[in-house]
């Protein structure tokens, strides 16, 4: 079912522009539009992508679909859309959430920390998890996270965001270039020594039983979707490239970037590496 939307509460940063805003569940999620201004698509792509990336473990927002009626859009002023010298009102009816990472009125959120800092963050591990599930889904995007704590809390836990150029944004494709979907600083990978550091996540990927993908896919509201049977051909990819995700990995390990200096070359070869695909 979804959640109404009953509270605007700000405006948020980013080229989706998403909104903040209270469901009537007492939750808040960051709420991204049907007519925002990257692509329909994105919606489809969060919800796909988030949910995928939750069913493997690793720390993201809860992926929900979000109802934000007429009455709320015509009634909250900051509820538009502003791009190319045009304003418009965000589009009512079922809208992708992220619930917020922590409660806004007591937590704080941090874009960035700096690597002085990083000893402070519980799961550093889960960027190299998120790493193999950017591959997979073919992020085309630089991997966004947040760095949050509750009130009177000395630690940081990352959580990984914005998930609409997963699967190439609007184009549905997957161009898999070396270094697209990996966080812009090295740190974040110096614990990587070989593919055990990978573990458990890739092995959940390449095992992820056909039928749970399926069954994602079949959450996504049609109101999201242009192309019914593109989104069909979407998650048939998404299964088939279950088996490609240490190819695409080694790729990146490659690259003049040298992400994983620790790793040690020749320990594990390609082909005794690679599990069996469910």
């Amino acid at each position: 079912m979804p959640i109404d939307a009953v509270q605007h509460v700000r405006r948020m940063r980013g080229g989706a522009q998403s909104h903040l805003m209270r469901g009537r569940d007492e939750q808040y999620y960051v709420v991204k539009f049907q007519n925002n201004p990257q692509h329909l698509r994105v919606l489809a792509n969060e919800f796909l992508a988030t949910r995928l990336a939750e069913q493997i473990g690793l720390p993201v927002p809860r992926a929900e679909i979000v109802s934000v009626s007429d009455w709320l859009v015509q009634n909250t002023p900051e509820l538009r859309i502003e791009s190319a010298g045009y304003s418009l009102p965000c589009r009512p009816g079922l809208q992708f959430g992220a619930r917020y990472v922590c409660d806004p009125l007591t937590g704080q959120v941090f874009d960035y920390l700096p690597e002085s800092l990083f000893n402070r963050v519980k799961n550093p591990e889960a960027f190299v998890g998120m790493l193999a599930v950017d591959k997979w889904l073919g992020n085309a995007d630089g991997r966004q996270a947040v760095f949050w704590r509750n009130a009177g809390e000395r630690q940081y836990k990352a959580s990984f965001i914005d998930q609409g150029y997963c699967f190439n944004a609007g184009e549905w494709t997957f161009p898999d270039l070396a270094l697209h979907g990996v966080y812009y600083r090295n740190y974040v990978y110096a614990r990587v020594r070989g593919w055990e550091s990978f573990e458990p996540w890739l092995s959940r990927i390449e095992s992820l039983p056909p039928r749970i993908i399926n069954e994602i896919g079949g959450f996504v509201p049609p109101e999201w979707c242009d192309d019914w049977e593109a989104l069909h051909s979407l998650v048939d990819q998404i299964i088939a490239r279950r088996s490609r995700v240490r190819e695409l990995i080694e790729a990146f390990r490659d690259s003049s970037r040298n992400p994983f200096p620790e790793w040690k070359r020749g320990a594990v070869g390609r082909a005794e590496a690679r599990a069996y695909i469910m």
